[in-house]
């Protein structure tokens, strides 16, 4: 069965070039454009097996969606993933210490995407 990878990001451009790219490369995709939104799926009970999310949106930020969704017994062990333009490591330590799994910058390549992805899915 194809892995499930839930992407949030308030660039409409973004969801969908990803979903693309993650749908050629075989996963099935939910997508959500704020964090309140997705946070609202997540306590519906969606299942996933990788969330993505961007670090600036409007209202709640990437990092303050990765501390709700870790506090969600459910999901607690979920791999999460920031694809973000910001690359400054007190960022990254930030995110780290949030729960995030691993960090993607954008404009990542369509191979840098799916080789990230398959690292945390194993």
């Amino acid at each position: 069965m194809a892995k499930t990878i839930f992407l949030v990001d308030d660039s409409t451009t973004i969801l969908l070039s990803v979903s693309s790219i993650l749908g050629k490369a075989g996963y099935a995709v939910e997508k959500a454009a704020n964090a309140e939104e997705a946070l609202q799926k997540f306590n519906n009970g969606v299942k996933v097996d990788l969330l993505i999310t961007d670090l600036n949106m409007p209202g709640m930020n990437g990092i303050e969606l990765i501390k709700k969704v870790r506090s969600l017994t459910a999901y607690r062990f979920l791999p999460i993933l920031f694809l973000t333009t910001e690359s400054q490591q007190s960022r990254k330590v930030e995110a780290k210490a949030a729960g995030a799994s691993g960090w993607i910058v954008k404009p990542a390549t369509a191979d840098d995407l799916l080789n990230t992805i398959k690292l945390v899915l194993k």
